[in-house]
């Protein structure tokens, strides 16, 4: 019984001490690898490991940021939050690795949101804040299940895709193709034109709203009548 006691006296301490320190490592471990399970079934790089590890990272970092001044200039002394600002920083750089951009389509920002979500819990896990660290992996879970079935279901009928096309000539303006998209009921978000004047083409990506039931096939055959067309490809725009 003195042990129970002595055991949950230390993780529940305000002081840096082996117990707590170990608990509080193993709590962030399995928060950080329950969002990353999630991101790992949506087919991103950044999995259970990863997720893991930024979560025990920046837990340690807050535990450190607490024993510095503790042990070494007194409890009343130093700055806790210094090392602990440096994580906010740091961390952005993983997420700017999980985002890609390819030609208008941005992949990855909600995995960056995410990593950058469990690093804050991280050091929420180091501060002691156990129930807020738990709700709040509680809710980021809720966000990216629950939350992305509302949205689709919110965004039946106006799926975001980018339809890539290259033609065999120079293109002045894209009203040809804006006439052919109006014709199918589908929404132009926005586009992009790059420009190869030594091989005389262009390549236009075409940022649109689709229908569930939209006829691609017949869509193309239009676009390939405006113009001198070598090809049509279509690429989804998500962020998982």
């Amino acid at each position: 019984m003195q042990i129970v006691e002595y055991i949950y006296d230390s993780v529940q301490s305000v002081e840096v001490n082996t117990i707590g320190s170990i608990y509080k490592l193993i709590l962030s471990m399995l928060l950080g690898a329950m969002v990353g399970y999630e991101r790992k079934l949506k087919g991103q790089s950044a999995g259970v490991r990863t997720f893991s590890l930024i979560a025990m990272g920046a837990t340690l970092a807050m535990l450190l940021s607490i024993y510095v001044p503790q042990e070494y200039m007194g409890l009343k002394n130093g700055d806790p939050g210094r090392i602990a600002a440096q994580v906010i920083t740091g961390i952005g750089f993983l997420g700017a690795g999980a985002i890609i951009q390819m030609k208008g389509s941005v992949r990855g920002l909600t995995t960056a949101a995410g990593i950058w979500m469990v690093a804050i819990i991280g050091m929420a896990v180091g501060l002691g804040l156990y129930l807020l660290s738990i709700v709040a992996s509680l809710l980021i879970l809720f966000i990216l299940v629950q939350l992305e079935r509302i949205e689709q279901r919110l965004s039946r009928g106006s799926q975001s895709r980018i339809i890539r096309i290259r033609t065999a000539d120079i293109l002045r303006n894209i009203e040809d193709y804006r006439r052919v998209l109006d014709n199918n009921n589908i929404h132009l978000s926005s586009f992009y034109v790059d420009y190869d004047y030594e091989c005389m083409e262009t390549r236009l990506n075409l940022v649109v709203l689709l229908r569930d039931n939209i006829d691609y096939i017949s869509l193309f055959a239009d676009f390939e009548h405006l113009h001198p067309t070598k090809s049509i490809t279509l690429a989804n725009q998500l962020s998982i």
